[in-house]
């Protein structure tokens, strides 16, 4: 299948720094994709620089084949066929909601418009607000409004800036759905930049973890939280720890919790002192298993309980067991592993080299130390 978006060796200076290192990514027709990261890590910047609205300091982009930026040449943004939803919606409060959607397809003969505008209402079962003006409708509602008006001339690709940001955890998880619900049935290529996981998980069908500038991997949600190919993204992306282990073969590893079989994440000697990736549901908590931890933390979550849990030697580990198993903090309760791949990084690692889905591959110089035995990812 022909990409969509191609993007290959882009960087993109601002002020005098580079902030977009050499990325590499593509979007196939139809394809939902979602940039993730911390503040600052370069994500809006690459999302402005495929709308046009950045130039490039080395690399390209293309769309459909066709070169829409490179150091040389730049298509004006208006004349892209890009669409792009901006986090505050920015709706007309003087257009009604047909004015709003009709907005983007200037130009075209008015059957068309109004066809369009009748196909995109029903979309989103707003058809009888056709005449409704913004400050009538709900948030939910402005933020359909906003989407389908960037939808309207069937752009090539839409580009969604963290329009869910000023919406309630619950109300942003319901329009996450929606959203993704309508992009699938119009048959929209789009990408989200977040800095929400949970959001990313649910909208996108491959997401790109960035951090100070460099995309460091471009997978599903599913590899990301099993297969982080860096210890960055093995912290960004969910909850977890790192422990001691050391390789016995090229399937086993020995750790406090006895050896562990499995598929290595990567070939090390006989010997080698790694750290080994554990979350919080491989951790299994089994009354009859002769291994004990103490119970140093929970955090309630109404059908399960994130426990703390403390080994003989000071190590902490995640344990996500059904809340009827309700432990008292002090308490021993029995854990046992269930590992199939063994994610593991080298005790110290200078260089840390990324291969994306599509066989390119981008290396990150940066030192990583301090991991050992600590918690790590986001709540």
């Amino acid at each position: 299948m022909r990409n969509q978006l191609e993007i290959t060796g882009l960087s993109v200076r601002l002020g005098g720094k580079t902030v977009v290192k050499e990325i590499d990514l593509a979007l196939q027709s139809g394809e939902l994709a979602c940039l993730v990261g911390p503040s600052g890590c370069g994500k809006t910047t690459l999302l402005r620089t495929i709308a046009g609205f950045e130039q490039p300091d080395s690399g390209a982009i293309r769309l459909h084949g066709a070169a829409i930026a490179t150091t040389q040449d730049s298509t004006p943004p208006e004349k892209r066929g890009i669409g792009m939803v901006f986090q505050d919606l920015a709706l007309f409060p003087h257009l009604t909601v047909a004015g709003n959607i009709a907005f983007g397809m200037r130009g075209q003969p008015r059957p068309a418009i109004n066809q369009r505008i009748g196909e995109l209402l029903e979309l989103v079962d707003m058809s009888s607000l056709r005449r409704c003006y913004p400050h009538q409708l709900s948030g939910g509602q402005q933020q359909r409004i906003a989407l389908i008006r960037a939808m309207a001339p069937r752009p090539a690709l839409l580009l969604l800036d963290e329009p869910f940001s000023s919406q309630d955890m619950e109300r942003r998880e319901q329009l996450v759905q929606e959203v993704r619900n309508i992009l699938n049935k119009d048959k929209i290529t789009a990408m989200l930049v977040t800095h929400d996981q949970h959001e990313a998980f649910a909208f996108a069908d491959n997401i790109g973890v960035m951090n100070k500038g460099r995309l460091l991997q471009w997978d599903s949600a599913f590899d990301l939280y099993h297969r982080p190919q860096s210890r960055f993204v093995a912290d960004f992306i969910g909850q977890g720890v790192l422990v001691d282990a050391r390789v016995v073969n090229e399937q086993t590893l020995q750790t406090e919790l006895g050896e562990i079989s499995g598929e290595l994440s990567r070939r090390l000697p006989p010997g080698s002192e790694v750290e080994l990736l554990i979350r919080p549901d491989d951790i299994i908590h089994d009354d009859q298993s002769p291994v004990r931890a103490r119970v140093v933390n929970r955090l309630f979550r109404g059908a399960s309980h994130l426990y703390t849990l403390q080994l003989n030697n000071e190590t902490r580990v995640l344990c996500l067991a059904p809340s009827h198993h309700n432990h008292q903090i002090g308490e021993r309760i029995g854990i046992r592993l269930n590992l199939d791949h063994l994610v593991i990084f080298p005790q110290e690692e200078e260089e840390l080299s990324q291969t994306t889905k599509n066989g390119q591959t981008i290396r990150v110089d940066e030192r990583v130390n301090g991991y050992n035995r600590r918690l790590i990812g986001k709540s």
